[in-house]
Order: structure tokens, then sequence, then C-alpha cells
């Protein structure tokens, strides 16, 4: 394979996230960007405020609309809820997908092509913590059910504010979740 491929793959990888540059006096190298609290803070309010603005939109369908989504949206909590009674560890993995597909539903029926592209571009740099972390934040995961249970309420009532500030809220709590996970774990990538 030519150089110049590789080289592309590897900027698209920087400007995504994935990658950093390191430069000295005469070379650079790349390397993956570690999981640090930092990068997670931001990445989590950036796709909690993308997730808010598509939940105004949401608010504002029309009532069987906002209906019919609020259905998506209670099974799927259901199933998070279904994992939590059976309190089988060998669940974890699929909490993940559940819940990327309640806030996809979200996405979908809210976002205009923009906002879709945005929140398409960040949520698999998000995706990495979550994957790393979910089985070590299961324990906690009825938390994140309750604020589910608030963003379908105002989704149910048509409240666009209460919608937005569920959405950043569920984002903001999951990212002190994971803060108190990394900080027993550690960063990944960044020693």
């Amino acid at each position: 394979m030519s150089r110049t491929p590789v080289r592309g793959a590897l900027h698209w990888l920087q400007r995504e996230g994935y990658v950093l540059e390191q430069k000295s006096a005469n070379k650079s190298r790349m390397f993956v960007a570690p999981l640090t609290k930092d990068d997670a803070r931001e990445l989590y309010s950036i796709i909690g405020r993308v997730e808010g603005m598509a939940g105004r939109e949401v608010a504002s369908l029309p009532e069987a609309e906002r209906a019919a989504l609020a259905g998506k949206l209670i099974a799927f909590n259901q199933k998070l809820s279904d994992i939590v009674k059976d309190g089988r560890p060998t669940a974890a993995a699929g909490i993940f997908d559940i819940d990327r597909n309640f806030h996809r539903a979200i996405v979908a029926s809210g976002a205009g092509p923009r906002l879709t592209v945005l929140h398409d571009a960040i949520e698999p740099q998000a995706e990495r913590y979550w994957r790393l972390y979910a089985s070590s934040i299961i324990n906690d995961l009825n938390l994140s059910i309750e604020e589910h249970e608030k963003i379908i309420s105002a989704v149910q009532d048509g409240d666009p504010n209460r919608v937005e500030r569920g959405l950043k809220m569920n984002w903001d709590n999951g990212c002190q979740r994971l803060a108190r996970v990394i900080d027993m774990f550690g960063e990944r990538g960044s020693w």
C-alpha cells in the first residue's frame, strides 16, 4: 500500500479525534488518543447538547408521533429494567446497544440532516468510553433508567425544555458515573 492512502486515513482519524500527532523538531508520530476524564467530559457534553437540540424538535412533533416515539422509548427502557432485575452480568454487553437505540430513536425523530451528521460524528467517539467501562457502570444502570423515564415523560407532554434538559442531564450524569470508574481503574492510554 502506498503512503498516500495511509496518510489520508491517519489524517481522517486525527480529525475524528481517534489519533493525536506528536511533533518534534525533525519528525512527527501518531498515536491512539488516550481515554481521559477531560476528553470524556467534553464528548459527553457535546453529545448531550446535540441530542438536546434534537429532543426540542421531538417535543414539537404532533401528539400521535410523540406517543409512537414514547412507546419505542418505553420498550427500550423496559429492556434495561429487565437487565437490572435479572442481575445477570452476562447481559452487560447488551446494555450499550439498548441505550444507544434509546438515544438514536430521539435523534432520528428530531434531528435534521446536519444535526444527524454531527451526532453520527461524535457518537462513536463517546462509544469508546462506554464500551470499555460499561461493565463497571452496570450497578448504576437504575439511575440512567430513571433519567430516561423523565425524558419519556417530557416527550409525552411535548415539553421542549424538559426534553432538552433531561437529555443533557442524562449525558452529564453518565459522565460523572464514568469519571468515578475512570478514577478507580485509571485513564486508558495516557501512561
